[in-house]
């Protein structure tokens, strides 16, 4: 079974002001999609690398962050994940944002997520909403399995 991280970035969630329900939901779906999941919560900013990081050298094959994607001054997801890519995927979040916009949500366009790989990871920052990550589950079913493949050196 390959390995998989949940990073909810969250300071309110951190701080347990609420729960963590798009970490959950993540986290199921990855378990249900065969991947072992570690899950942690942390604060926005440079804790989110600090997290990033563990999970890299962990071992972690496909690292999923929730929340902090966003315009407001706190959201820091997108830059703490950039310093730790080897190189960015971008097809990944123009296409969720995409699909959200689509669906009928058109702040989905406002989310800076980024995606990319690092060392034999692959990193998606995701929106810190349960509704934004329910809509990018479908294409992560789909992609992830192709993108660990490709990472192992698999055949496009």
């Amino acid at each position: 079974m390959s390995s998989a991280w949940v990073i909810t970035c969250s300071n309110r969630a951190s701080a347990g002001v609420y729960d963590d329900r798009s970490g959950k939901l993540l986290e199921k779906a990855l378990q249900d999609w065969g991947f072992t999941v570690t899950r942690k919560v942390v604060p926005d900013g440079p804790p989110v690398g600090d997290a990033l990081r563990e999970a890299v050298q962990a071992g972690a094959r496909v690292v999923l962050t929730s929340g902090g994607t966003g315009i407001s001054p706190t959201d820091r997801t997108p830059e703490e994940t950039r310093a730790v890519l080897d190189h960015e995927v971008p097809g990944i979040p123009e296409a969720l944002r995409a699909e959200g916009v689509r669906g009928g949500i058109p702040t989905a366009c406002l989310s800076r997520g980024i995606a990319g790989v690092a060392g034999r990871a692959l990193i998606v920052n995701l929106p810190g909403s349960t509704g934004g990550v329910k809509d990018a589950l479908g294409l992560l079913e789909a992609v992830l399995p192709h993108a660990v493949s490709q990472l192992d050196g698999g055949d496009h």
